[in-house]
């Protein structure tokens, strides 16, 4: 095996762990939290369907990834091929959805009762759920097609007719027909990506004025401290900016790998390295904000110790 070779197994390898760990962590935190008296809010639902996608994109992106890294290329049939990437595309395209739901309804709601979004302020949290499962049968509906034209490298009869991308390959087009497929597939994800921009840039000027507001009366430091609204829109924006900054690093390199007939093990890699960025990511940045997270240990012991202590008096 090549140094390059194992260098890149290794980053996989560490990536794909770390980001199925944090978004396991994440979720375990959901779990834990259902057993309390946690008052659920709307968009811990967007969090739920965002780990789902993370984890259809680290466990069908990732792992065959690091497998084909390591030398184990020729490990899945055509069916698997179609299916994983079937699955990975839908995942990374839930993952911008839920990430464009969240920015949009957060900044639905911390906008002022006066404004022109007050009335659907108030049944914003009504639309999330028919909005996510939107999202997932259009992003089902735009990948169909995507898979038919990979197969595994075990049916490779003529190569020489094929784009090889590790363990699957794809039978090479007319460059029309690249781009105006490459169009149809991209054009959800930019929807979403202007969404998240107008409400990221409306989000920032709200707070903005917020703080001016504050800094007038001379209870800056107290009021956005306090302030669970301020804290979760921080956190969204945080969340949005990292995504569109991998997103844009991912779509580059996607574009050059499909201008490539014969493209290098190198850019394969790189693309695949960043497609996984954002999944392996985003557990870590919802929890490092998220006052609830350090909590639960001690809620997981407080629950065991309701559950144990009825025991205890019985034995007494």
């Amino acid at each position: 095996m090549a140094k390059w070779d194992l260098a890149i197994g290794l980053i996989f390898l560490t990536q794909t762990t770390v980001g199925i760990l944090g978004n396991f962590s994440l979720l375990c935190h959901y779990i834990i939290l259902s057993f309390t008296e946690y008052r659920w809010r709307s968009t811990d639902f967007i969090h739920k369907h965002l780990i789902v996608a993370n984890f259809l994109a680290l466990l069908c992106k990732g792992v065959p990834q690091t497998m084909a890294a390591f030398g184990r290329k020729h490990f899945l049939s055509d069916i698997g091929c179609k299916l994983l990437s079937l699955l990975h595309r839908v995942g990374r395209g839930v993952s911008i959805g839920s990430i464009c739901i969240l920015s949009v309804y957060q900044a639905i709601t911390i906008s002022p009762g006066n404004s022109r979004w007050a009335e659907l302020k108030v049944k914003a949290p009504k639309y999330i759920f028919p909005s996510i499962f939107l999202c997932w049968v259009l992003q089902m509906l735009v990948n169909i097609i995507f898979p038919i034209y990979l197969t595994s490298t075990l049916s490779d009869k003529n190569i020489t007719n094929r784009k090889d991308f590790g363990y699957c390959s794809s039978v090479r087009h007319d460059k029309t027909s690249d781009s105006l497929y490459g169009l149809l597939l991209s054009f959800p994800d930019v929807l979403c990506l202007g969404l998240m921009l107008w409400a990221s840039s409306s989000m920032v000027f709200l707070l903005y004025r917020h703080k001016k507001r504050v800094q007038h009366i001379r209870r800056t430091n107290a009021s956005s401290a306090s302030s669970p609204e301020s804290r979760a829109t921080k956190t969204i924006l945080l969340l949005v900016s990292t995504f569109v900054y991998f997103y844009t690093l991912s779509s580059i390199f996607q574009v050059v790998l499909t201008a490539f007939d014969n493209p290098s093990s190198i850019l394969i890699n790189v693309t695949a390295v960043m497609s996984v960025c954002f999944p392996s990511v985003s557990p870590f940045l919802l929890m490092s904000h998220n006052s609830k997270v350090p909590k639960v240990p001690r809620l997981w012991f407080a629950w065991r110790r309701n559950i144990r202590s009825p025991c205890l008096q019985k034995n007494m």
